[in-house]
């Protein structure tokens, strides 16, 4: 489940740095992306979210910001740097690339020279439809992870790649990108004394971890509890109860759920679809049936869902451009 709900999350171009700074600096990013990590190769800093305490990152730790909010990355509270606003002209290759990955704010000359110097790298995430924003939903406006473990190995790598200037470059620092947020987001969700959302705990067990990957494999099959109890090989009486006792509600209800948010996605995906093209891809053989339950669901009907959703702005709708690209 977890990968069907990053899967829409993926840098692209996105890269805000590699900057290595000496203090004082201060860099506002200001397009409010739905994730924005930030992660310190050497150094330290702090993070200011908008409204909310400034917190501090340190050599090796990476924190995860979620937007629309904005936050500015400072050498120390209340320092006395000028903000540098930081959006879609801080970083994209075509605007500068290397140059600006490599110094924002550089008032002591050569940062690299003092042993004072902090490299930072963000990367900004733009998150596309409902499915991704199930995985928003379950984060904290800031979330921390500390030095160690797997997000250690993808660091080196993207310290390797920051320092050359190749073909491709983009692409390698998108997907390095990529699997620290993984790492990242995995790492958060199993810390010890965390409190994760249920499916993520649910994944894991032998039933109810089943019967997930079954509905999310195969939404349109005509799923009774009964069938997927002989799939997985128990009994139907201990699946409802595993299934409801680990994810929260009882399957059937859950697969509804993630029907409709499969469907929210592919009305605003996918425009020439009719209501009953959308209604069999989710497993309704009529458009009535399906409509009446994505009613129940959504609190709208799938027509004036699709007409808000295609009328409103990207920010409305999640289809949100990450910051340093132009829309």
């Amino acid at each position: 489940m977890f990968s069907d709900l990053i899967r829409g999350v993926r840098a692209h171009g996105s890269l805000f740095g590699s900057s290595t700074l000496s203090p004082p600096w201060a860099l506002h990013f200001v397009d409010g992306a739905p994730l924005t990590l930030c992660t310190v190769l050497t150094g330290a800093g702090w993070i200011v979210p908008e409204h909310r305490p400034p917190e501090p990152l340190r050599a090796r730790e990476t924190l995860v910001v979620r937007g629309p909010a904005t936050f500015t990355f400072v050498d120390e509270p209340g320092t006395l740097a000028e903000p540098i606003a930081c959006g879609e002209h801080c970083a994209t290759p075509e605007q500068g690339g290397m140059r600006h990955r490599r110094g924002w704010n550089d008032p002591g000359g050569d940062a690299g020279a003092g042993g004072d110097a902090t490299t930072l790298i963000v990367g900004a995430y733009p998150v596309h439809g409902e499915i991704s924003r199930r995985l928003l939903d379950a984060l904290p406006v800031v979330l921390r992870v500390g030095g160690g473990g797997t997000a250690d190995a993808v660091l080196d790598h993207l310290a390797a790649e920051v320092t050359v200037d190749t073909p491709g470059q983009q692409a390698v620092l998108d997907r390095l990108l990529d699997w620290m947020l993984v790492c990242t987001l995995r790492e958060w969700f199993d810390r010890p004394g965390g409190e994760p959302p249920a499916w993520w705990a649910a994944q894991r067990d032998p039933v109810a971890g089943a019967a997930l990957r079954l509905l999310h494999a195969e939404p349109a099959a005509p799923w009774t509890v009964a069938a997927l109890a002989e799939r997985i090989g128990v009994s139907r009486s201990t699946l409802a109860k595993r299934f409801a006792d680990l994810v929260g509600e009882p399957p059937l209800t859950y697969l509804t759920r993630w029907r409709m948010t499969l469907a929210a996605d592919l009305l605003i995906e996918q425009e020439a679809a009719t209501l009953a093209d959308v209604a069999r891809t989710v497993g309704y053989a009529d458009p009535f049936g399906f409509s009446a339950a994505f009613k129940r669901v959504r609190g709208v009907s799938p027509s004036a869902f699709r007409r808000t959703a295609t009328t409103a702005s990207p920010a409305a709708d999640g289809m949100l451009r990450a910051p340093g690209r132009r829309a």
